[in-house]
Formats: structure tokens, sequence, C-alpha cells
């Protein structure tokens, strides 16, 4: 018999040999020519009670229906990975089949025409049926945007069997919120819904759920607002530059606001302003405040950002003139969040809900209260219409966050043009007279070290000249401000020796320009306005420009499409591209430690092995070290440059273990690592804990101490080490620290391996600081369903991880691409003995 993927039988072959056309009523087999190059292939999803309801997922492809039985059905969810079986080709006249196969026919039951329209591939559609990965755009009824269909199946398997899932775009929304099987259940030809393109994609549809019409309230989920007081004073939430757009995640996209941050704090008719900083600016703007204090609540706390519009674009210089002058009707208040309301706090209720209920409250509030409207289309897409306008660039918040005084990173600012505030510490009068600014002289802070930034002498005219000479001048000094001396080779080439004058610090720029140097100063910069709203001593330099996201890493892959872990739809490409992605970081991890290799080359699902030495399989870039360095062992590997990383993933290497030395000082190791590994019962809070109580006693002893993820259930505590002491020693004081750990509180750890020893508890493992033994890599996958990566993070991020997989290889890449810093930057030059904390330890 033939199989789907037999491409030698006739067309249709399978379908004639499956039915008989004097009993059924379904379409006679027959292919379609499709000579009119300009048609649009057609799809349809055809809902099928057979033995087993089922729907039956057909694209039009060389005049005849490609189809797949999917049990579940179709569903936007990118996490819900739906199995499709791959089945004998259709006619295409099958498309409009509507109708009941009778008892005994293949496929006896009912079928309806669930869904119908056009598709179009992503690529060759026949190249990609031959890899197994298709990926296509649905234009239906009921469904639309990217899809793909991935094989699972190997080649000698009885079913064809396929993943069919929704990609991440603005169509996608998570189950919880829709399911088009349960919300759109009918036949479209019975009752015909028009293109879904014509009606309301996501962002429309959640717009309307969480915009202005009172009676969606009610729909609104409220459950995590709490009843408290209103506080009388509230830090806002701050935005983390991004040096890159996300490419996943489920984000609110809004304009970056050129003006001043303001909260509005209202109490049972009583109006406060304040920025950012707590400052109350109510008095600078009345006609706000009694705009707000119609509004239909009783108390309430609100953020957003004021603005003046020119052309419909933010204006800051304007904004400034409408501030200083007496008359700022032409102020817009532009509200992008609630965060109390008569009497409940709603920082932890999500933001679209959050957003929803503003929405509401702000429906007829009138011209000079205006709600933050969020975008419709991918953040990448927003990113060049905003650069294109000439705005300032977007803020994207993840839907689903909670409101958290400070910086957070669930906030995001990403930037069209390089531009940050800069303190003023001098200037230069205009060609070389007084009265009139020439150019400034700028700075930001290092810690509470002031350096020098460039200047900046343009962006003002006569009058704005004038004014700001008038209000410096009274904060001349005699000597510069900052507290790093200005080098020769970086002073302000337009500026004439002895025409400084010099400033008190406490004045602050808003600055436009267009790169910093390597010296750290900026280039062809432009004034944009003084903000009166930032004290001096919080500028800092920000990073640079935010890039759009780069497409994947072009390597050549062997295999490229085969499953690693059909759990989470991750294949070989997926698995190659993030190590590519975060070899620079992972590194420095690897370099000259001896490793051993998990590779799976049947996925996480089949035969797992380890590799420790070169034996028979060579991976082209892997350093292979003499015998001697390990007697009566082969010779020993290390993973030194990206090249040698990517030619272990290409040969199916999912896991890296390292040592806990490296090869030039091999018989002493530098760190030493406590394993922490739940048991069965454990709760997540409760290794949270005790990789503290790992900490707390850690520096007891004097120990500094870093924390990571372990991809898999637990966590790992590592402390780095002189390398000075052997093996046996160091290995004697990780045996003697879990010991005691376990004696002092024996209700929470155990140090003790095996099932039985650690129900309940933490098994703090300590066997990993033996000579040949081994601890998964920072940033190594592991191989296991779900593919779970092992990530370095700061101690204050504890509290906040979900589990020891909290990142895998499909989320770590965005999670990295937003870190500034690295939390284990101080680890590599921590240099600590342990014959201290030996002698200490009971």
């Amino acid at each position: 018999m033939a199989s789907p993927r037999d491409t030698t039988a006739p067309p249709l072959a399978r379908y004639r040999k499956k039915r008989d056309f004097s009993i059924t009523p379904e379409p006679s087999a027959s292919t379609a020519e499709t000579s009119d190059s300009a048609r649009q292939s057609g799809f349809v999803v055809q809902k099928h009670w057979a033995s087993r309801l089922h729907y039956d997922f057909r694209l039009e492809l060389n005049g005849v229906l490609l189809s797949w039985a999917v049990p579940k059905g179709p569903c936007y969810d990118p996490s819900k990975k739906q199995m499709a079986v791959h089945v004998e080709d259709h006619p295409i006249f099958y498309a409009s089949f509507e109708g009941t196969i009778p008892p005994k026919q293949y496929g006896a039951g009912t079928v309806i025409v669930w869904d119908h329209g056009t598709w179009e591939p992503a690529g060759d559609a026949v190249k990609g049926m031959e890899t197994g990965k298709l990926i296509f755009r649905l234009h239906g009824q009921k469904l639309a945007g990217l899809w793909e269909l991935v094989r699972i199946s190997k080649p000698d398997d009885k079913q064809d069997q396929w993943m069919l899932f929704k990609k991440r775009d603005e169509w996608a929304r998570s189950l919880e919120e829709y399911d088009v099987i349960k919300a759109l259940p009918d036949s479209v030809v019975a009752h015909p819904l028009g293109p879904i393109e014509e009606r309301e994609p996501k962002a429309a549809r959640r717009a309307r759920a969480e915009a202005s019409a009172i009676d969606t309230i009610d729909m609104i989920d409220f459950s995590a607002a709490v009843p408290a007081p209103l506080p009388k004073k509230l830090e806002p939430q701050l935005a983390t530059l991004a040096s890159s757009l996300p490419r996943t995640g489920d984000w609110i996209t809004e304009t970056k606001l050129d003006g001043y941050r303001l909260l509005a704090r209202i109490d049972e008719g009583r109006v406060k302003l304040f920025t950012r900083n707590g400052h109350d600016w109510t008095s600078k703007f009345p006609a706000l405040a009694v705009a707000i204090k119609k509004l239909p609540v009783l108390s309430a706390w609100l953020d957003g950002e004021i603005v003046v519009l020119q052309d419909g674009i933010p204006s800051f210089s304007a904004l400034q003139n409408a501030i200083d002058g007496r008359d700022n009707k032409d102020i817009v208040f532009f509200l992008f969040d609630l965060m109390f309301l008569d009497g409940k706090d709603l920082r932890k209720v999500p933001l679209w809900a959050r957003r929803a209920q503003l929405a509401s409250v702000l429906a007829e509030a009138g011209e000079q209260l205006l709600f933050s409207q969020d975008f419709d289309a991918p953040p990448a897409q927003v990113f060049e219409a905003a650069a294109g306008l000439g705005l300032e660039g977007l803020v994207l918040k993840r839907r689903d966050a909670p409101y958290e005084s400070g910086r957070t990173e669930s906030w995001l600012k990403a930037k069209s043009r390089l531009r940050q505030e800069l303190v003023i510490c001098g200037m230069t009068g205009r060609g070389g007279k007084s009265g009139e600014v020439g150019s400034l002289l700028l700075g930001y802070y290092v810690g509470n070290t002031l350096h020098d930034a460039g200047s900046v002498g343009t962006g003002w005219d006569a009058k704005t000249a004038r004014e700001l000479w008038n209000r410096l001048i009274p904060l001349e000094v005699d000597a510069a401000p900052f507290d790093v001396q200005v080098t020769k080779a970086r002073r302000w080439s337009r500026r004439a020796a002895g025409s400084e004058r010099w400033l008190k610090p406490t004045t602050v720029a808003e600055v436009e320009f267009a790169e910093w140097t390597g010296e750290g100063v900026i280039r062809q910069s432009s004034f944009k306005g003084l903000r009166l709203d930032k004290p001096a001593r919080s500028v800092v330099r920000e990073g640079g420009k935010t890039q759009l996201p780069e497409p994947p890493p072009q390597l050549k892959i062997t295999h490229p499409e085969r499953i690693i872990d059909a759990t989470a739809a991750i294949t070989k490409a997926d698995l190659v591209h993030y190590y590519a992605s975060v070899a620079d970081w992972m590194l420095p991890h690897l370099k000259d430690r001896p490793v051993a290799l998990v590779r799976a080359p049947d996925g996480v699902a089949g035969n797992l092995f380890f590799q420790k030495h070169a034996e028979r399989t060579a991976m082209p870039g892997l350093t292979a070290h003499n015998r001697e360095l390990w007697p009566n062992h082969p010779p020993l590997l290390t993973v030194d440059t990206a090249d040698a990383l990517l030619s272990a993933a290409q040969m199916n290497t999912i896991e890296f273990h390292t040592w806990n030395s490296v090869v030039p000082q091999i018989d002493k190791p530098d760190r030493v690592v406590f394993d922490l590994d739940p048991g069965e019962g454990v709760k997540w809070n409760h290794v949270q804990e005790g990789a503290l109580l790992v900490r707390t006693l850690l520096s007891e002893l004097d120990l500094k101490s870093w924390l990571k993820t372990s991809g898999g259930k637990g966590l790992h505590v590592v402390v780095p080490l002189i390398p000075e002491l052997n093996y046996v020693t160091v290995k004697s004081f990780s045996q003697a620290f879990v010991r005691h750990l376990a004696k002092t509180i024996p209700e929470r750890f155990s140090a003790i391996s095996g099932p039985a020893n650690r129900l309940g508890k933490v098994y703090v493992d300590y066997l990993r600081n033996g000579k040949g033994q081994t601890t998964a890599a920072a940033f190594s996958a592991r191989a296991r369903p779900g593919m779970g990566v092992s990530m370095p993070v700061a101690w204050e991020q504890l509290s906040d991880l979900k589990s020891g997989a909290q990142w895998n290889v499909h989320t770590a890449r965005e999670y990295l691409s937003f870190q500034s810093r690295d939390p284990w930057a101080d680890f590599w030059s921590t240099g600590q003995s342990l014959s201290s904390a030996t002698e200490r330890l009971p």
C-alpha cells in the first residue's frame, strides 16, 4: 500500500482505493488543473464525526488537497502543539463537501466545512513537504495568521505523524483567552462569517475587551485585586532599555511619548500630580487637576505621560514652553496604567485588565485626558513605522505583568534614536560673548563619579539661548565638576581654551545624538530641553540604539528539521541556533574545562549517552588533550571556541557538563558546586529557601556564592576558589558542609542520595566536587522534555524564579537579549580560599 509520502503512486490512488463512489456521496477522485497562476490556493478544515470526532486539515497544492487528520483541531495558542496525521491526498472538489458518509464506508460519519479560505506558503511548499517543515499563512473565516506543520515521525513509522501549531504573530492568543473550537463550532457554509481579516484581528478584539464599554467590565479578571488604603506616595514602574526587540512573548506595544512622566493621585475629589521622583507638580497643571477630578472614581492612582502634540507628534520643546508659560491648555495627559481604584490595590492584576479598567474610566474624559493606545502589529513593524514618523521609539509591556515599582524587564523601552538625559556641567558663550549659551558641557554618573560626556551646541534659538544663560549663570563655580580628569584627546573641539564657565552639576538636559564614541562622549548632538523632573544624580549612561531582530545565524545544519523534543517542538536547527546565539555568554564557562557531552541522536525521548573522550566520533574544533593529563584515561576534551560548540551541537550534543578545574591546573579545582535537587513532594518555594540557606551558611564562612538554575528541577550554588587545594580536600569540605546543613535543618535537607532518603527534602549533592565529576555548564540545555536551560541569575532574582527550568531553548535567547550585564561578571575575579572556612565549619 502506498504511504502518504509515496511520490511514485498515481495522484489520488489511495483516495480511490479506500472509497466506493457508488455508495459514498464524496466527490470522485480527479485532479484539478491550476493554470491560472494568479489564483490563490485554497484550504479547508472539515469537522468530521467519524468513529471519533476530529478535524481534517487540507491545503491545496499541485491539483490536490494535502490532508492531515487533527484529533483536537486547530488552536490559536502557540504553546499547544496538536498532533496531525498525514493521510491520503483528496481531490480539490472535496473542499466543498458536506454530508454523511454511509456506515461501513471509510470515514463513515458526518462532515461539515468548519472553515475555508486561501493559504500561502512561506517558501517552497513542495520542498517543505519533502523536508517535513511547512510554514504558511491562512486567510479563512475562522483561522488567520502564520501556522506551521512539522513532521515528527521517522521514515519507517506506520503513520506519517506531524504537529500543527500556531506561530507567534498578531493573531496568536492563549487557549485560556480564546478557544476557537468551542467559540465557533458550526459550518461556515450554513453560517458564513466572512473573511476574518475583514473583521477583528487580535488587537482590535483586545481593544474592545479592554476598552471603554462599561458592559464588558464584568469580564475583566480582577481576582488579584486586594482591599488596601490609598498610599500617600507611589514609586512608578520604569522600563529597561532593550538592545533588541523581543522575538517571542505576548507584549502590549505603545509609542514612547516624548514628554514628562506624571502620576495622578485621587482621594475623594482631591487631586495631586507627582513627577516620577515624587515632586508635587499639581500647581503647575491646574487644568489637568480639574479634568482628573471629574473622572468617575472616588480614589485612584493613575500613571501616564504629559505631552504637547505638534502635527500629531509629541514635541518636547513645545512641552517645556507650555510648562513654563502661564497657559498650558495644550498639554495632553496620556494615561497608560491604573494601580489603585476605589479602595483596591490593582498592582497584582494583569496589565491588560488594568488597562481595560482604565479605558473604561477614561471613556468620557474629554480631550485633555487620553488613553494611551497600543498597536495591532508585530513590534518590529511598529518600530519601523515609529522611526519613520520621527517618534522616539516604543514601550513594550508584558501583557500579563503586575505593576512593579522601579526598573523592571516586564517593561522595555526601544529607542529608534539615541537620546537620553545628561548633566549640565558647564557652558560657553555664543561667539565667545556672554548673555547667550553657545554650547553646554555635559556629563553622566558612574556610581558617585561624574564623567565627561562631551557637548551640545545646537537645538535652540536665540531666545532659548538667553533663557538658558540666565538660568545657569547663578550656578557658576571655579573649577570643572568632573571627578575624572578630562584628557586632552577628549576635550571639545569647538571650544576655545579658557572659554568654559563651569557649573554646579545640578541641572539635567535632554539630548539627542548620533552615537557614543570609543572615548565615551556623544557625537552629532542636539539639545531637546531641560529635564526639571529628574535629579542630576540619577543620570547614567544608557545603551545604544535598539536593533531590529536579526535573523538566525546562517549555519549549515545537517537534518535541521529533525525533532529533538516533540513536546516543545524543538528541532535540531533550534538547538544549534540557540548555541550560536549564546556562545559569547557560554564560552567563559567552557574554555579549558574538560567536558562530558550528553548526546541524543534520536532526540530526548531516545537513547542518550555520555561522551567524555575523543573516542571514535570526531568533532571538528574540539580540543583533545594529551593522555598524560589524566593517566590511564583516554584524552580529555575541551570546548574552547564557538566553532567547537556548534560542531558538538551538530553532532546531536544537547548537554555540556564541565569539570571543576581547568586544564592548566587540572588537579586543583577553582570552584565548589552545590546541586540542590528536590525530592518528591518538595514545593518550589522550599527549593528557593534552601538556596538562601546555603548562601547564608557560606556567607558565615566568608565565602561568596553565585546562583544558576539547573535547567531541570533544582538550583546550583557555585563558589569560586583560588586553585590551591586538591580535589580530595575540596570534596571533603563540600561533604562536611552538606552534612552540617542536613544535621542543622534535617526537616528540609538530606545529605544522602536516593529517592527514599530525600522524600519531602532537598538533597544537596556534594559528589560533583570529586575529580572527574561534572555539572551541567551555565547556558547548557538539558536533555529532557521541555529542554530547560541552566541559566546564571543574580541572587536578587531568586524570589521571582518559577522553576529550575524557567528558561528553555526557545525562551532563553529572548531573555538574554535584554540583559545589559552578566550577573556573574564578578565571579571570575573573586578568589577565595577554603582554608579558613574548613577550620570554622562545625
